[in-house]
Protein backbone atom coordinates (compact mmCIF):
# COMPACT_ATOMS: atom_id res chain seq x y z
CA UNK A 1 0.00 0.00 0.00
CA UNK A 2 2.83 2.61 1.02
CA UNK A 3 4.63 1.65 -2.36
CA UNK A 4 1.21 2.48 -4.47
CA UNK A 5 0.68 5.75 -2.37
CA UNK A 6 4.38 6.86 -2.89
CA UNK A 7 4.37 5.79 -6.37
CA UNK A 8 1.03 7.93 -6.81
CA UNK A 9 2.53 10.89 -5.11
CA UNK A 10 5.62 11.01 -8.01
CA UNK A 11 3.52 10.59 -10.45
CA UNK A 12 1.12 14.12 -9.23
CA UNK A 13 4.36 16.18 -8.12
CA UNK A 14 5.76 15.05 -12.08
CA UNK A 15 2.84 15.62 -13.88
CA UNK A 16 2.38 18.94 -12.42
CA UNK A 17 3.73 21.74 -13.96
CA UNK A 18 5.58 23.44 -10.47
CA UNK A 19 6.42 26.37 -10.06
CA UNK A 20 10.11 26.49 -9.21
CA UNK A 21 9.74 29.03 -6.16
CA UNK A 22 7.22 26.09 -4.86
CA UNK A 23 9.43 23.43 -5.13
CA UNK A 24 10.05 22.12 -1.79
CA UNK A 25 7.57 24.27 0.37
CA UNK A 26 7.92 21.92 3.37
CA UNK A 27 11.81 21.89 4.08
CA UNK A 28 13.52 24.83 5.71
CA UNK A 29 16.62 25.23 3.57
CA UNK A 30 16.48 22.86 -0.06
CA UNK A 31 18.96 23.09 -3.01
CA UNK A 32 19.10 21.43 -6.14
CA UNK A 33 22.51 21.24 -8.61
CA UNK A 34 23.69 19.93 -11.67
CA UNK A 35 26.49 17.31 -10.66
CA UNK A 36 28.94 17.99 -13.53
CA UNK A 37 28.81 21.37 -14.08
CA UNK A 38 28.16 22.04 -10.19
CA UNK A 39 25.63 24.74 -11.27
CA UNK A 40 22.85 25.35 -8.66
CA UNK A 41 19.61 25.09 -10.34
CA UNK A 42 17.05 26.29 -7.37
CA UNK A 43 17.53 27.35 -3.94
CA UNK A 44 16.02 27.82 -0.29
CA UNK A 45 18.03 29.08 2.45
CA UNK A 46 20.25 27.10 0.84
CA UNK A 47 23.65 28.84 3.20
CA UNK A 48 21.27 28.05 6.70
CA UNK A 49 23.24 26.13 9.46
CA UNK A 50 21.10 23.39 10.76
CA UNK A 51 21.86 20.07 12.30
CA UNK A 52 22.41 17.74 9.26
CA UNK A 53 21.59 14.79 11.23
CA UNK A 54 23.12 11.18 9.57
CA UNK A 55 23.57 13.49 6.03
CA UNK A 56 26.66 13.46 8.00
CA UNK A 57 27.96 10.18 7.10
CA UNK A 58 28.22 11.83 3.80
CA UNK A 59 31.48 12.77 4.85
CA UNK A 60 32.09 9.88 6.47
CA UNK A 61 32.30 8.26 3.74
CA UNK A 62 34.13 10.62 1.37
CA UNK A 63 37.29 10.57 3.80
CA UNK A 64 37.10 6.71 3.19
CA UNK A 65 37.09 6.94 -0.44
CA UNK A 66 39.78 8.89 -0.57
CA UNK A 67 41.96 6.26 1.89
CA UNK A 68 40.88 3.72 -0.15
CA UNK A 69 41.92 5.94 -3.07
CA UNK A 70 45.64 6.49 -1.83
CA UNK A 71 45.86 2.77 -0.98
CA UNK A 72 46.08 3.38 2.56
CA UNK A 73 43.36 0.62 3.24
CA UNK A 74 41.84 -1.92 0.99
CA UNK A 75 37.99 -2.89 0.80
CA UNK A 76 38.83 -6.52 1.42
CA UNK A 77 41.19 -5.73 4.72
CA UNK A 78 39.34 -6.98 7.82
CA UNK A 79 38.24 -4.21 10.32
CA UNK A 80 37.51 -4.28 14.12
CA UNK A 81 34.74 -3.27 15.89
CA UNK A 82 35.60 -1.47 19.19
CA UNK A 83 33.67 -1.26 22.39
CA UNK A 84 33.08 2.36 21.07
CA UNK A 85 31.44 1.43 18.00
CA UNK A 86 29.24 -1.08 19.52
CA UNK A 87 27.90 0.82 22.08
CA UNK A 88 26.76 3.70 19.41
CA UNK A 89 22.68 4.11 19.71
CA UNK A 90 20.92 5.44 17.07
CA UNK A 91 20.34 3.73 13.86
CA UNK A 92 23.18 0.84 13.96
CA UNK A 93 23.40 -2.60 12.57
CA UNK A 94 24.40 -3.95 16.08
CA UNK A 95 27.68 -4.85 15.29
CA UNK A 96 29.31 -6.77 18.38
CA UNK A 97 32.46 -5.40 20.13
CA UNK A 98 35.92 -7.10 19.59
CA UNK A 99 34.38 -8.99 16.19
CA UNK A 100 35.88 -8.03 12.20
CA UNK A 101 34.12 -7.61 9.09
CA UNK A 102 35.61 -6.48 5.90
CA UNK A 103 35.73 -2.72 5.36
CA UNK A 104 33.40 -3.24 2.38
CA UNK A 105 30.71 -4.56 4.21
CA UNK A 106 31.05 -1.76 6.82
CA UNK A 107 30.78 0.69 3.90
CA UNK A 108 27.30 -0.96 2.95
CA UNK A 109 26.37 -1.05 6.23
CA UNK A 110 26.73 3.12 6.11
CA UNK A 111 25.62 3.45 3.00
CA UNK A 112 21.96 1.72 3.21
CA UNK A 113 21.56 1.04 7.16
CA UNK A 114 22.63 4.58 8.00
CA UNK A 115 24.05 2.65 10.45
CA UNK A 116 26.11 4.98 14.02
CA UNK A 117 28.41 2.04 14.72
CA UNK A 118 29.51 1.62 11.26
CA UNK A 119 30.26 4.78 11.11
CA UNK A 120 32.47 4.98 13.92
CA UNK A 121 33.94 1.52 12.86
CA UNK A 122 35.09 3.69 9.61
CA UNK A 123 36.57 7.02 11.58
CA UNK A 124 38.12 4.73 13.68
CA UNK A 125 39.75 2.53 11.12
CA UNK A 126 40.68 5.74 8.60
CA UNK A 127 41.48 8.34 12.01
CA UNK A 128 42.93 6.12 14.75
CA UNK A 129 40.56 7.90 17.22
CA UNK A 130 36.91 9.50 16.57
CA UNK A 131 38.41 12.69 17.37
CA UNK A 132 41.63 12.41 14.72
CA UNK A 133 38.86 11.55 12.78
CA UNK A 134 36.57 14.72 13.41
CA UNK A 135 39.76 16.95 12.94
CA UNK A 136 39.98 15.74 9.33
CA UNK A 137 36.28 15.92 8.66
CA UNK A 138 36.35 19.44 9.33
CA UNK A 139 39.91 19.58 7.67
CA UNK A 140 38.24 18.59 4.39
CA UNK A 141 35.21 20.84 4.82
CA UNK A 142 37.63 23.47 5.10
CA UNK A 143 39.55 22.41 2.06
CA UNK A 144 35.82 22.17 0.05
CA UNK A 145 35.76 25.59 1.63
CA UNK A 146 32.73 24.81 3.07
CA UNK A 147 31.16 28.10 4.97
CA UNK A 148 28.38 26.53 7.21
CA UNK A 149 29.65 23.58 8.54
CA UNK A 150 31.06 22.34 11.67
CA UNK A 151 31.24 18.56 12.42
CA UNK A 152 31.85 17.44 16.42
CA UNK A 153 30.86 13.59 15.07
CA UNK A 154 31.03 11.20 12.30
CA UNK A 155 27.69 10.18 12.56
CA UNK A 156 25.37 12.53 12.78
CA UNK A 157 23.65 12.57 16.52
CA UNK A 158 22.62 16.05 17.39
CA UNK A 159 25.62 17.98 19.36
CA UNK A 160 26.50 21.36 20.13
CA UNK A 161 28.17 22.37 17.14
CA UNK A 162 27.62 19.94 14.75
CA UNK A 163 26.30 22.22 11.54
CA UNK A 164 26.36 21.77 7.85
CA UNK A 165 23.72 23.99 5.37
CA UNK A 166 21.95 22.57 2.09
CA UNK A 167 24.73 24.24 -0.49
CA UNK A 168 28.02 22.66 2.02
CA UNK A 169 25.93 19.27 1.91
CA UNK A 170 25.62 19.19 -2.18
CA UNK A 171 29.36 20.66 -2.01
CA UNK A 172 30.14 17.23 0.07
CA UNK A 173 28.47 15.11 -2.08
CA UNK A 174 29.18 16.16 -5.19
CA UNK A 175 32.84 14.99 -4.23
CA UNK A 176 31.96 12.01 -2.53
CA UNK A 177 30.15 10.88 -6.24
CA UNK A 178 33.20 11.88 -8.01
CA UNK A 179 34.33 8.38 -6.37
CA UNK A 180 31.88 6.29 -8.48
CA UNK A 181 32.28 3.10 -6.02
CA UNK A 182 30.02 4.58 -3.20
CA UNK A 183 27.14 4.50 -6.30
CA UNK A 184 27.65 0.46 -5.97
CA UNK A 185 26.72 0.74 -2.83
CA UNK A 186 24.40 3.26 -1.79
CA UNK A 187 22.58 2.23 -4.65
CA UNK A 188 21.22 -0.99 -2.88
CA UNK A 189 18.03 -1.39 -1.55
CA UNK A 190 18.13 -4.48 0.67
CA UNK A 191 20.95 -7.09 1.52
CA UNK A 192 21.80 -8.78 4.51
CA UNK A 193 25.22 -8.51 6.76
CA UNK A 194 26.26 -11.64 7.79
CA UNK A 195 28.16 -11.80 10.90
CA UNK A 196 30.98 -13.52 12.29
CA UNK A 197 28.91 -15.94 14.29
CA UNK A 198 26.82 -17.36 11.40
CA UNK A 199 23.82 -14.67 12.06
CA UNK A 200 22.74 -11.78 9.79
CA UNK A 201 20.90 -8.15 10.38
CA UNK A 202 18.59 -7.42 7.05
CA UNK A 203 19.26 -3.84 5.88
CA UNK A 204 16.91 -2.12 4.02
CA UNK A 205 17.79 1.10 2.39
CA UNK A 206 16.67 4.25 4.72
CA UNK A 207 16.38 6.50 1.17
CA UNK A 208 13.37 4.63 0.15
CA UNK A 209 13.74 6.51 -3.22
CA UNK A 210 16.36 4.18 -4.25
CA UNK A 211 13.54 1.49 -5.02
CA UNK A 212 10.61 4.23 -6.24
CA UNK A 213 12.32 6.65 -8.29
CA UNK A 214 14.14 5.75 -11.38
CA UNK A 215 17.36 6.92 -12.17
CA UNK A 216 18.11 7.29 -8.24
CA UNK A 217 21.26 5.86 -6.82
CA UNK A 218 21.56 7.43 -3.96
CA UNK A 219 22.27 9.35 -1.26
CA UNK A 220 22.10 9.81 2.45
CA UNK A 221 18.89 10.38 4.11
CA UNK A 222 19.10 11.72 8.17
CA UNK A 223 16.71 12.08 11.00
CA UNK A 224 16.67 13.48 14.74
CA UNK A 225 14.54 15.55 17.05
CA UNK A 226 16.71 18.74 16.07
CA UNK A 227 16.92 18.37 12.05
CA UNK A 228 14.06 16.73 11.52
CA UNK A 229 13.92 15.05 8.03
CA UNK A 230 16.73 15.54 6.26
CA UNK A 231 17.61 13.85 2.74
CA UNK A 232 20.78 14.28 0.04
CA UNK A 233 19.45 12.64 -3.58
CA UNK A 234 21.45 12.20 -5.92
CA UNK A 235 20.32 10.24 -9.48
CA UNK A 236 21.34 10.63 -13.14
CA UNK A 237 19.10 10.85 -16.58
CA UNK A 238 20.47 11.18 -20.08
CA UNK A 239 23.77 12.03 -18.99
CA UNK A 240 22.95 14.71 -16.95
CA UNK A 241 23.38 13.94 -12.93
CA UNK A 242 21.23 16.02 -9.95
CA UNK A 243 21.75 16.26 -6.55
CA UNK A 244 19.02 17.61 -4.28
CA UNK A 245 19.14 18.57 -0.79
CA UNK A 246 16.57 19.17 1.69
CA UNK A 247 16.81 20.04 5.66
CA UNK A 248 14.22 20.35 8.07
CA UNK A 249 11.17 18.49 6.66
CA UNK A 250 8.01 17.75 9.07
CA UNK A 251 8.21 13.98 8.00
CA UNK A 252 9.57 11.42 5.98
CA UNK A 253 6.44 12.08 3.32
CA UNK A 254 7.23 15.51 3.40
CA UNK A 255 11.24 14.96 2.76
CA UNK A 256 10.20 12.34 -0.05
CA UNK A 257 7.58 14.76 -1.58
CA UNK A 258 10.22 17.85 -1.92
CA UNK A 259 12.64 15.82 -3.03
CA UNK A 260 10.64 14.41 -5.90
CA UNK A 261 9.81 17.58 -7.24
CA UNK A 262 13.35 18.96 -7.15
CA UNK A 263 14.59 16.29 -9.38
CA UNK A 264 11.45 16.44 -11.43
CA UNK A 265 12.32 20.12 -12.19
CA UNK A 266 15.58 19.34 -12.56
CA UNK A 267 15.34 16.90 -15.45
CA UNK A 268 12.34 18.09 -17.02
CA UNK A 269 13.69 21.63 -17.22
CA UNK A 270 17.49 21.11 -18.17
CA UNK A 271 19.34 19.03 -20.19
CA UNK A 272 23.40 18.96 -20.34
CA UNK A 273 24.67 19.63 -24.27
CA UNK A 274 28.48 18.26 -24.88
CA UNK A 275 30.35 20.19 -26.74
CA UNK A 276 33.74 18.45 -27.08
CA UNK A 277 33.76 15.08 -25.63
CA UNK A 278 36.24 13.70 -23.41
CA UNK A 279 39.69 12.08 -25.23
CA UNK A 280 39.01 14.43 -28.04
CA UNK A 281 42.30 15.25 -30.04
CA UNK A 282 42.67 18.82 -30.21
CA UNK A 283 45.82 19.42 -31.93
CA UNK A 284 49.63 18.75 -30.94
CA UNK A 285 51.53 20.98 -28.40
CA UNK A 286 55.43 21.58 -29.08
CA UNK A 287 57.58 20.08 -26.23
CA UNK A 288 60.96 21.14 -25.40
CA UNK A 289 63.97 18.34 -24.61
CA UNK A 290 61.37 15.49 -24.97
CA UNK A 291 61.91 12.24 -27.10
CA UNK A 292 59.01 13.30 -29.19
CA UNK A 293 59.18 16.64 -30.14
CA UNK A 294 55.09 17.32 -30.49
CA UNK A 295 52.68 15.24 -29.08
CA UNK A 296 48.80 15.39 -28.85
CA UNK A 297 46.55 16.79 -26.64
CA UNK A 298 43.20 16.08 -25.44
CA UNK A 299 40.84 17.22 -22.75
CA UNK A 300 40.25 14.50 -20.03
CA UNK A 301 36.96 15.80 -19.02
CA UNK A 302 33.83 16.71 -21.49
CA UNK A 303 33.34 20.22 -22.06
CA UNK A 304 29.51 20.51 -21.33
CA UNK A 305 26.86 23.28 -20.99
CA UNK A 306 24.16 22.82 -19.41
CA UNK A 307 20.79 24.52 -20.80
CA UNK A 308 17.45 25.04 -20.58
CA UNK A 309 15.96 21.94 -22.66
CA UNK A 310 13.09 24.95 -24.46
CA UNK A 311 15.88 27.15 -25.37
CA UNK A 312 17.06 27.99 -28.53
CA UNK A 313 20.27 26.30 -29.84
CA UNK A 314 23.25 28.05 -28.90
CA UNK A 315 26.76 28.68 -31.24
CA UNK A 316 29.51 26.93 -29.82
CA UNK A 317 33.28 27.31 -30.89
CA UNK A 318 36.70 26.70 -28.82
CA UNK A 319 39.88 28.65 -28.94
CA UNK A 320 42.86 26.53 -27.87
CA UNK A 321 46.15 28.17 -25.97
CA UNK A 322 49.36 25.32 -25.65
CA UNK A 323 51.76 26.68 -22.55
CA UNK A 324 55.12 26.32 -23.01
CA UNK A 325 56.37 22.65 -22.40
CA UNK A 326 59.31 20.92 -21.07
CA UNK A 327 59.67 17.06 -20.72
CA UNK A 328 59.16 14.85 -19.33
CA UNK A 329 55.31 15.34 -19.40
CA UNK A 330 52.71 12.88 -17.90
CA UNK A 331 49.04 12.13 -18.96
CA UNK A 332 47.28 14.69 -16.60
CA UNK A 333 49.58 17.23 -16.67
CA UNK A 334 48.33 20.88 -18.11
CA UNK A 335 49.73 21.86 -20.85
CA UNK A 336 47.51 24.51 -22.53
CA UNK A 337 44.01 25.41 -22.22
CA UNK A 338 40.55 25.77 -24.39
CA UNK A 339 37.87 28.13 -23.78
CA UNK A 340 34.66 27.42 -24.53
CA UNK A 341 32.51 30.45 -26.39
CA UNK A 342 28.82 30.12 -26.23
CA UNK A 343 27.56 32.83 -28.90
CA UNK A 344 30.89 34.89 -28.20
CA UNK A 345 30.90 34.69 -24.55
CA UNK A 346 33.02 32.41 -22.25
CA UNK A 347 31.49 30.05 -20.66
CA UNK A 348 34.48 27.66 -19.71
CA UNK A 349 38.00 27.19 -19.77
CA UNK A 350 39.17 23.79 -18.91
CA UNK A 351 42.69 22.02 -18.62
CA UNK A 352 44.25 20.52 -21.60
CA UNK A 353 46.49 17.70 -21.17
CA UNK A 354 49.01 15.33 -23.30
CA UNK A 355 47.20 12.07 -24.97
CA UNK A 356 50.57 9.79 -23.83
CA UNK A 357 53.54 10.08 -21.80
CA UNK A 358 56.82 12.10 -23.55
CA UNK A 359 60.23 11.27 -21.60
CA UNK A 360 62.94 13.84 -21.56
CA UNK A 361 65.54 12.33 -24.25
CA UNK A 362 68.50 11.65 -23.68
CA UNK A 363 72.12 13.46 -25.01
CA UNK A 364 72.53 11.20 -28.26
CA UNK A 365 68.97 12.53 -29.14
CA UNK A 366 69.62 15.68 -28.17
CA UNK A 367 72.75 16.19 -30.36
CA UNK A 368 71.01 14.71 -32.85
CA UNK A 369 68.51 16.95 -33.13
CA UNK A 370 70.74 20.16 -32.98
CA UNK A 371 73.01 18.50 -35.67
CA UNK A 372 69.87 18.50 -37.79
CA UNK A 373 68.75 22.01 -36.83
CA UNK A 374 72.25 23.07 -38.21
CA UNK A 375 72.28 21.49 -41.14
CA UNK A 376 69.24 21.83 -42.40
CA UNK A 377 67.83 24.51 -40.47
CA UNK A 378 64.67 23.03 -39.15
CA UNK A 379 63.52 22.13 -36.04
CA UNK A 380 62.13 18.76 -37.12
CA UNK A 381 64.15 15.66 -36.41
Amino acid sequence: MKKVLFSFLCLIVFMGFVNAEDLAPSAKSAILIEAITGEVLYEKNADEALAPASMTKIMTLLLTMEAIEKGSIELDDMVTVSENASSMGGSQVFLEANTEYKLEDIIKAVCIASGNDAAVVLAETIGGRVENFVTMMNDKAKELKLTSTNFVNPYGLDADGHMSSARDMAIMARELIRHELILNYSSIYEEYLNKPDGTNTWMVNTNKLIRYYSGVDGLKTGYTGKAGYCLTATGSWKDMRLISVVMGEPSDTERSKDTVALLNYGKSTYKLKTILSNGTDLGEVEIELGEKTKEKVIIEDSAVDLVKINDEELNYKYEINYDKITAPVKVGDKVGTVKIYANDKVINTLPLTVKSDVKKCNLWTLFKRVMSIMITGSKTY
